[in-house]
This record gives C-alpha cells, sequence and structure tokens, in this order.
C-alpha cells in the first residue's frame, strides 16, 4: 500500500550516487582523416575527462595518459582543451594548465613550462611548426591577460609568443 508522505520529504530509492554512477558525458567530436576522436567526461573518476580515439578498423583507445584531465579553465568555463592534426594530438593538462603532444605510444611530453599561463582552443600550424592558442596570463595580480599566441612545438618553454593582444576575450583562432 502506497505511503503519503508531506511534499519533499518521501524516500525514494534513486540517489544522487545512482544517477551518476555510470554516466559518462560526451563532448567536442572531431573527425581526423579515419579516426573520429571524442571527450568523454567519466563520473566515476572524479569528473575525470579523457580524450578517446576510435580508429577505422572500429579499434577504440583512449589517448589521455593516466593521471591526467584533458581540461582547461580559460575564460573559467573551459572547452577547447584539446586538437588533433593527422594524428599529432596537444592537449592541456588540467593539474598544471600545461600543454603536452601525446606520442604514438601514449607518452606525454610538455609543450609548455610552468608559467602561470592556461591555453585553450588550439590549431596546428604545420607550415610554421606552432600550435596557435588563446593564451591566459594569470602571472599578475587581477585580472589575467587574454591574447592569442603562437606555440613552438616541439616545446615552447617561454609560454609563447604574442599574435594578437588588447582585447579582454578571444576565441577559437582559425588560420587562413
Amino acid at each position: 500500500m502506497p505511503t503519503t508522505a508531506p511534499y519533499g520529504t518521501w524516500q525514494s530509492p534513486i540517489d544522487v550516487a545512482m544517477m551518476t554512477a555510470s554516466r559518462v558525458r560526451l563532448n567536442e567530436p572531431r573527425l581526423d582523416g579515419d579516426a573520429c576522436y571524442w571527450l568523454e567526461g567519466r563520473a566515476t573518476e572524479a569528473g575525470r575527462v579523457v580524450l578517446i580515439r576510435r580508429a577505422a578498423d572500429g579499434s577504440v583507445r583512449e589517448i589521455t595518459p593516466p593521471g591526467f584531465n584533458t581540461r582547461t579553465r580559460v575564460h573559467e568555463y573551459g572547452g577547447g582543451a584539446w586538437t588533433v592534426d593527422a594524428g599529432e594530438v596537444v592537449l592541456s593538462n588540467f593539474a598544471d594548465n600545461l600543454l603536452y603532444r601525446i606520442a604514438a605510444d601514449g607518452t606525454p611530453h610538455a609543450i609548455t613550462a610552468d608559467s602561470g599561463h592556461r591555453y585553450a582552443d588550439f590549431r596546428i600550424d604545420r607550415r610554421r611548426e606552432r600550435l596557435i592558442a588563446v593564451r591566459e596570463d594569470h602571472t599578475a595580480p587581477g585580472e589575467a591577460v587574454t591574447t592569442v599566441v603562437a606555440v613552438a612545438l616541439p616545446e615552447d618553454p617561454s609560454g609563447g609568443t604574442v599574435l594578437v593582444s588588447g582585447s579582454d576575450f578571444y576565441s577559437d583562432p582559425r588560420l587562413s
């Protein structure tokens, strides 16, 4: 027999853990040649975000190295934390805000050094062997300074050369 309870006080067999335990968020799908890439947000891993690759033969593998979290907080809401071009993957690791190239064997190689910068919205510029990105500079007190930068590949400990500055907000730079 049903039990009647005042509004909002009833006992439910469904709790937050049950609702989120097996949930996987999918974001930012991209094609690169015959491969498909996407981000998976995993509730079971404390919200860790991993980059996944599905090859033309149907095989699926995790690109994000163990312990890494493919996220950024540029403009505080993040997004645009990775790119791929001809199989070359570059991603931002949330814990240290560094940019990493991921080798074919899955080994991460830092592109930038610890500098107080955050990066987002990457584009690989093959012709000039660099990465174009939005960068926030958090090295000085107050508001972060946002610019568009060119980060030299394979590494750029300086954090990049400013290409565009002067505005509060930049997003999705493209090569033309």
